[in-house]
C-alpha cells in the first residue's frame, strides 16, 4: 500500500509513471492550497470549516442534551416519512445505473488503464471487499431485523406480508426483506462511489477527494468552493455515518457486558467505554496501516468466520442453509415491489426501516467507497461491478440467514428470548439472547463482544484515514497528527449523540447527512458516466472489441477541455 501511495503522489505531480498512469491535463497539483500550521498538512478552507462544525457540535450537544434528545427524536421519522420517496428512487436509479454500466461496452475500461494489472490477487481483494462495507451492523441487526419483520404485533411487516404459519413455523419474509437492507442495493451506492474515487485517480491522475469525480461537469472550478462544499458534505456524511456505527457497536458492547458478567453500565460507563476503545483505536493508528488496522482486520475476519460456523454448525446445519436458499428466492421475487416508494401500506417498515438504511449507506458511501477505491486498481469496470456488487451481497445474505434464521428456528420451537427483548426494543440484547441458547455460551459472549471491539477499532481507525485524506485534499501521508484528531472526535460525537438521544439520535444524525449527500451521489453518477465514454472513446475501441495495450492513449496528449 506504502508503494502505491507514493506512486499515487507521483501522479498527482504531473510526473510520469508507467504510460498507463499518466495525468490528466490540469494545473492543479495535490496539496497546493494546504496550509502547514504546527506541522500539519490541512486542505483549506475543508479541514478548518469541518473540524470547526464538528468541535462546535460535540460542545452544543454536550451542554443542551435534553434540547438534543428532542430535537433528534422529531428529526429521524420526519425526514424518513418525508423524503422517502426521493431516497427509494434514487438508490433505484444508482442500483440500474450499475447494471447498465456493467453489461455496456463501458465496463471494457480498466481501471488504472488499459495495461494495469491488480494490485492485489483475488483472494486478498475479495476479503477486503468483504471487510470494507461489513462491520458492528452485522451483529447488531442479524437477529433484531428478521425477527422484527416476522412479529405481526410490531406492526412492521414487509409488503404486509405474515411469515407466521398456523403450524408454527415460520417463513423466510423477514429474513428476505432484511437482506433487501443488506444486498444489492446497499451495494450499489458503494460502487458508484468507489469505482468514481477509483476512475478519477488511478486513469485521470486526479487527487482522492469527492470533489475529483465532478471535473467533467465543474472543469477547474472543482478545486474552488464547489469543490470545498463537496468535500465537506463528504466529511459530515462518513463522520455522522461511521459514529452511528460506534455508537450501536457501544451500546451492544455494554449489553453484553451486562448479560454475561452482571455489570450494570448505564450511560456514564457507555461513555467510559466509547473513551477506552477510541484510545485503543488511537494506538491502531499511531502503529500504521500495516501493524495496526491490517493485523486487527484479520483478526476480525478470523474471528467472524468463527462465530459463523460454530452456529452453523452447532445449529441445524441443513435447516439453516435451505433458509438461505429460500431467503435468496423470496429476496428476488420481492426486489420490485420492496422498491417501490408509491403507494405502499408497509409504512412501518418502509419508513422506520429502508429509508433510514438508504440514508444510511449514502453516508457511510465516501467512507467504504474510498477503501475499495485504493485496493481496485488494474480490474476492469464490469470486473469491479460484478464482484462489488454481488459477492458482499451474497455474503450479508448468508450470514444474516444463519444468524436470523437461527433465532426464528429457536422462536418456532417454542423459545422467545430473542422475541422479548426485540418486543421491548432493547436492539442491543437480540443477539446475546439467541446465542445463549448454544453450548459454551460462556466462552462464545466473549468472544463475540471481542469481535465487536474490533469491529469499533477498525472502523474508527478507517474512518478517520478517509475523513483525513479527504481533508489533506487527498494527500495519502499526511501527519499522523491529523488521524488522531479526526479519530478521537469519531468517539466524541458519538458520546455526543449517545447521551443527546441515544438510538434515536444516532440514527437521526446519519440521515439528515445522507438526504443531501444523496444528490452529490446521483450527480457523480452522471459524471462518472462522461469519464467512462471519454475513456472507452480514447481507447479507439470499435464496438466489441476488447481492451488491449494495441490503443495506447495519454491523457495529457489531449488538449485541455477536450478530453471531455
Amino acid at each position: 500500500m506504502a508503494h502505491q501511495d507514493s506512486e499515487l503522489e507521483e501522479m498527482h505531480q504531473g510526473k510520469d509513471v508507467a504510460p498507463d498512469t499518466v495525468t490528466y491535463v490540469t494545473d492543479y497539483e495535490i496539496g497546493q492550497d494546504n496550509i502547514r500550521p504546527l506541522g500539519l498538512d490541512i486542505h483549506n478552507p475543508v479541514f478548518v470549516i469541518s473540524s470547526v462544525a464538528i468541535v462546535i457540535f460535540v460542545v452544543v450537544a454536550l451542554l443542551n442534551q435534553e434540547a438534543s434528545a428532542e430535537l433528534f427524536g422529531w428529526l429521524r421519522p420526519w425526514l424518513t416519512s418525508t423524503f422517502d420517496w426521493f431516497l427509494m428512487i434514487a438508490v433505484n436509479v444508482i442500483f440500474l445505473f450499475c447494471l447498465v454500466v456493467a453489461i455496456s461496452p463501458l465496463g471494457r475500461v480498466r481501471i488504472g488503464g488499459e495495461d494495469a494489472v491488480p494490485d492485489y490477487g483475488y483472494p486478498s481483494w475479495i476479503a477486503m471487499l468483504f471487510s470494507a462495507g461489513m462491520g458492528i451492523g452485522l451483529l447488531f441487526f442479524s437477529v433484531l431485523e428478521p425477527m422484527y419483520y416476522s412479529l405481526p404485533e410490531l406492526e412492521s411487516l414487509p409488503l404486509g406480508i405474515n411469515p407466521m404459519a398456523e403450524d408454527g413455523t415460520i417463513g423466510n419474509m423477514g429474513l428476505a426483506a432484511t437482506v433487501f437492507h443488506w444486498g444489492f442495493s446497499a451495494w450499489a451506492v458503494y460502487v458508484i462511489v468507489g469505482l468514481s474515487l477509483a476512475v478519477f485517480c488511478y486513469n485521470l491522475g486526479l487527487p482522492l477527494t469527492l470533489r475529483s469525480a465532478f471535473y467533467p461537469v465543474l472543469g477547474e472550478r472543482v478545486w474552488g468552493w464547489w469543490g470545498h462544499v463537496i468535500d465537506i458534505l463528504a466529511v459530515f456524511a462518513t463522520l455522522f455515518g461511521l459514529t452511528t456505527t460506534l455508537g450501536l457497536g457501544a451500546q451492544q458492547i455494554a449489553a453484553g457486558l451486562t448479560d454475561v458478567f452482571g455489570m450494570e453500565i448505564g450511560q456514564g460507563g457507555i461513555v467510559i467505554l466509547i473513551l477506552v476503545i477510541t484510545a485503543v483505536a488511537l494506538g491502531s493508528v499511531l502503529l500504521g496501516m500495516d501493524a495496526g488496522v491490517k493485523r486487527l482486520a484479520e483478526i476480525n475476519m478470523w474471528l467472524a468466520l468463527a462465530l459463523f460456523l460454530f452456529v452453523l454448525f452447532v445449529g441445524p446445519t441443513l435447516t439453516l442453509l435451505a433458509r438461505f436458499g429460500g431467503t435468496m428466492v423470496e429476496y428476488v421475487v420481492n426486489f420490485i415491489p420492496l422498491s417501490n416508494p408509491f403507494g405502499r401500506e408497509d409504512t412501518g417498515y418502509m419508513h422506520g426501516w429502508t429509508t433510514f438504511y438508504w440514508a444510511w449507506w449514502i453516508a457511510w458511501s465516501p467512507f467504504v467507497g474510498m477503501f475499495i477505491a485504493r485496493v481496485s486498481r488494474g480490474r476492469s469496470v464490469r470486473e469491479f461491478i460484478v464482484c462489488v456488487l454481488v459477492l458482499p451481497s451474497l455474503v450479508c445474505a448468508l450470514w444474516m440467514s444463519v444468524f436470523g434464521g437461527m433465532a426464528l428456528e429457536q422462536l418456532a420451537a417454542g423459545y422467545e428470548g430473542a422475541k422479548e427483548v426485540v418486543v421491548a426494543y432493547r436492539p442491543e440484547l437480540s443477539f446475546f439472547r439467541m446465542i445463549d441458547q448454544f453450548p459454551l455460551y460462556s466462552i462464545v459472549a466473549p468472544i463475540c463482544l471481542i469481535l465487536i471491539v474490533v469491529f469499533f477499532v477498525t472502523s474508527s481507525d478507517s474512518g478517520s484515514l478517509v475523513i483525513d485524506t479527504i481533508t489533506a485534499g487527498g494527500k495519502m501521508d499526511a501527519p499522523v497528527a491529523q488521524r488522531v484528531f479526526w479519530c478521537t472526535f469519531e468517539g466524541l460525537v458519538a458520546i455526543a449523540l449517545l447521551l443527546g438521544g441515544g438510538l434515536n439520535a444516532l440514527q437521526g444524525a446519519a440521515v439528515s447527512m445522507g438526504i443531501p449527500f444523496t444528490v452529490v451521489v446521483l450527480a457523480m453518477c452522471w459524471c462518472l458516466f462522461l469519464a467512462l465514454r471519454a475513456e472507452y472513446k480514447n481507447l479507439g475501441l470499435a464496438p466489441g472489441e476488447d481492451v488491449s495495450p494495441a490503443h495506447p492513449v495519454r491523457h495529457d496528449e489531449a488538449p485541455r477541455g477536450e478530453h471531455w
